[in-house]
């Protein structure tokens, strides 16, 4: 039974004061004893609910459970300690696949209650627009090309308007800083005042916190885009904090599940998208977007110089006999007319481009691995037309075709087929040429039958003077329209 005030005071009076026992009490104010059993002692206060009722949402449904706990324990099956579900991603990820109707606070206790961990803390900052940008590194992890592989992600926060912007690299080396920080300004299409970053070496040549001494290129970086640097003290994440908050809250909403890619360009774009997304973001305590405070700190921002910083380490290197140049501690090749020459490369963080005279003749994917060399099929064609007896044997070709190209080549009637093949897998892509070769169910298989299936000749070609290729020998295809013309002539000289 629920009692006013009133009544309480009256059961309180009569059993402390009056010493009253509570079969009375409740004769006397005509109310159950159960209410005064409840009440007389002070162990109850009317209008106060101690404890819970213990019924179970009705928007907690099994299998809103069981996808809870799926989720956790699928952090716990990847074992990644930074890259996990947290209560908000359980939450979305619940709306976006379930149709969850509940409310992100009923998620948040559930999964409060199941982990059992304490909340974090901590203080807040306040910046002047374009005052300062705070950056770190972070780890992730994706599948690229369907294996498992750990990244790196450089993270730029803006203090005041919290624009992000985020890029994934192979390495924390000095090149995807100096990339990682350019990048980040372009991003925001200026350059703020100062730039906070911890004691990594890639910024900082000795010394730490205020005594700091930045490297030298992070220093010419400095001077260029007109920024000053700031380093934190040593184990002090919290003097960058909200820039150690970004590092998390992109893994945890971005990188979960995790992605799937084939090059790290496709997560790049993917993430590029999220951080302008992110302008439509409204963090709480705040009054405008992400976007409206950027807006109003645009203004302020130092205005990106006429010049990019170059970010990459370049020298200039000889080429071996084998047309091959060494990077790092890999080898990558070039074309062979480039063999013996001095070429010009520019290693990036995650690209190495390859010059003769200022002209481009290359670009891989940096490796980071030890003692490896790297070909390009195309860079030694020329070769192999000559000597198609090396064919089978070819680094070049054993590391740059499918395991189904080389088995399409060893039906073919000698190693010339076979260098045209390669030829035509370069011309039209190794999956058609595959697909082309399946088609053909005889055992003895020839290179114009698969050519025949890939390239024909269409019908205006073949009613023009066009070379048809019979084997080996070039016919040349007579032009008929000439008799046309011949007896048009003749029937109006009849006339």
């Amino acid at each position: 039974m629920k009692i006013e005030v009133d009544m309480y005071e009256k059961i309180r009076y009569l059993y402390t004061q009056e010493k009253r026992s509570q079969r009375e009490i409740a004769r006397l104010l005509g109310i159950s004893r159960t209410t005064v059993r409840k009440y007389c002692d002070g162990s109850t206060l009317p209008g106060v609910r101690n404890g819970v009722s213990g019924r179970k949402s009705y928007v907690i449904t099994d299998e809103v459970l069981r996808f809870i706990e799926d989720c956790l324990l699928e952090d716990e099956s990847e074992n990644l300690k930074k890259q996990k579900h947290t209560a908000r991603r359980i939450y979305t990820r619940l709306v976006e696949e379930l149709g969850f109707s509940g409310g992100e606070s009923t998620v948040r206790r559930l999964v409060a209650q199941i982990k059992n961990k304490p909340s974090k803390a901590f203080v807040p900052l306040s910046y002047d627009p374009a005052e300062a940008a705070q950056i770190d590194w972070g780890e992730a992890t994706i599948y690229l090309n369907g294996e498992r592989t750990k990244i790196n992600l450089f993270c730029m926060r803006l203090c005041f308007s919290a624009g992000i912007f985020v890029k994934a690299y192979f390495r924390q080396n000095e090149e995807s800083f100096l990339d990682g920080n350019v990048s980040g300004f372009e991003f925001f299409n200026g350059v703020p005042k100062k730039v906070i970053f911890d004691n990594a070496k890639v910024a900082v040549k000795e010394g730490f916190g205020v005594h700091a001494k930045p490297q030298d290129r992070y220093k010419t970086l400095a001077a260029h885009y007109a920024f000053t640097t700031e380093f934190c003290n040593v184990a002090s994440g919290h003097e960058k904090g909200l820039v150690e908050g970004l590092v998390g809250w992109v893994r945890r909403n971005h990188l979960v599940p995790l992605p799937r890619v084939s090059i790290l360009d496709e997560l790049n774009g993917f993430l590029y998208e999220k951080c302008k997304l992110y302008y439509q973001h409204q963090i709480q305590g705040r009054h405008q977007t992400v976007g409206e405070m950027f807006n109003m700190e645009t203004p302020f921002l130092t205005r990106l110089p006429v010049y990019k910083f170059d970010t990459s380490r370049s020298m200039t290197v000889k080429a071996d006999q084998f047309s091959t140049i060494k990077f790092d501690y890999n080898y990558y090749s070039i074309p062979i007319e480039y063999a013996g020459k001095s070429v010009s490369v520019k290693g990036y963080g995650n690209d190495i481009y390859i010059y003769y005279q200022h002209q481009q003749i290359a670009h891989y994917t940096r490796q980071y691995v030890r003692g490896e060399t790297f070909y390009t099929l195309e860079h030694y064609m020329t070769l192999i037309e000559q000597r198609p007896r090396s064919v089978y044997n070819a680094r070049p070709v054993k590391q740059s075709v499918s395991q189904e190209i080389l088995k399409i080549g060893q039906r073919l009637n000698n190693p010339r087929e076979m260098v045209k093949l390669l030829r035509l897998c370069i011309d039209c892509g190794e999956d058609r040429v595959i697909t082309a070769a399946k088609s053909l169910s005889t055992q003895d298989l020839t290179f114009n039958q698969i050519r025949g299936l890939l390239i024909q000749p269409s019908l205006e070609e073949s009613n023009q003077t066009a070379t048809v290729i019979q084997g080996e020998i070039s016919v040349k295809r007579p032009n008929l329209n000439r008799y046309d013309e011949l007896l048009e002539g003749v029937s109006k000289w009849v006339q």
